[in-house]
């Protein structure tokens, strides 16, 4: 899981920061790249405004995945601001720019394709080839892609993104909240009092059966749902049996391998992504990697059992 940019984030967030030192000594900064193209000037006020000039000129090393003018404009039309006002925000520009920045130089060779990507910002991106391009996912599950790779500076290396990427702001809780397919969970997950945890630091994964999938459970076990909801014990064991305690993207999955979930009990998934629950039962993983600020969440078509 890159564990160097990890290390290396915990170890480079504080001198990132407060990193001095002017961007003369530096001529050929990853700050200088974007000075020297037209396209990236609304990402030099940007970096002014929030006071990072001198640490995009700094030693680094550094991987700056640069918006361009128009990626900005796509941001501001988007959350409904004028540029004025962004970049008059100076803990929501320094958020978003550090984003944008990895502790590091990585070329785009070096990307660890599906896996989390931690930036200086502390939160975490991934991206995949579609392909012949990279795509990012960023913490809202919005996508930007990179249409320049590896524009090499003294201090590092910068990408060029068509849009501006955004670290999570919904943990598991909201964003199951705010899917309409997971609305019986989200009555599960309250009714067992878990929504406190599942809104914790995490990390967590999620194995989020949808509303269908509850429905099939419910003729299964010959149920209702109230009764189901009522029957907090139970309800508990389950939902418990559908999360991990640490962050598991799809790339990540031990495949054939058990996985011990935060209930106790493991469960295995194959390479066709189908897992096998204690009592045998199969259930598809129909959507993965919906990223929020304190986990994952894959999608299952099944609620998954454990031991009786």
């Amino acid at each position: 899981m890159l564990n160097w940019i990890r290390t290396l984030a915990l170890a480079a967030t504080t001198s990132f920061l407060a990193a001095c030192g002017g961007g003369d000594d530096h001529p050929s900064s990853t700050l200088a790249v974007a000075q020297a193209d037209p396209q990236f000037s609304i990402l030099v006020e940007a970096v002014n405004a929030a006071g990072l000039a001198d640490t995009l000129a700094g030693p680094g090393p550094l991987t700056v995945f640069a918006p361009t003018n128009a990626a900005f404009a796509a941001l501001l039309t988007e959350l409904g601001v004028t540029k004025d006002a962004l970049l008059a925000n100076k803990p929501l520009l320094t958020a978003v720019l550090t984003y944008h920045v990895l502790p590091a130089k990585v070329e785009r060779a070096q990307v660890p394709l599906g896996q989390p990507v931690t930036t200086v910002q502390g939160g975490i991106f991934k991206v995949d080839a579609v392909g012949q391009n990279l795509v990012i996912t960023d913490g809202r599950n919005r996508s930007a892609t990179l249409t320049a790779t590896d524009i090499q500076a003294g201090n590092g290396v910068v990408h060029v993104i068509d849009k501006v990427i955004l670290p999570a702001d919904k943990t598991i809780v909201q964003t199951a909240q705010a899917l309409p397919q997971f609305s019986i969970l989200v009555e599960a997950v309250v009714a067992a009092d878990l929504a406190g945890a599942l809104s914790g630091t995490g990390p967590f994964t999620v194995f989020a059966p949808t509303n269908d999938a509850f429905a099939a459970l419910l003729a299964e076990l010959g149920i209702t749902k109230d009764a189901l909801l009522a029957d907090k014990a139970l309800l508990t064991q389950v939902l418990t049996y559908h999360v991990l305690p640490s962050r598991v993207l799809k790339a990540q999955v031990p495949v054939g391998t058990p996985i011990t979930s935060l209930q106790g009990d493991s469960f295995t998934i194959d390479a066709t992504l189908a897992i096998t629950d204690q009592r045998g039962r199969k259930a598809a993983i129909v959507g993965t990697d919906v990223l929020a600020s304190n986990g994952v969440i894959h999608v299952i078509d099944k609620v998954i059992l454990p031991r009786p």
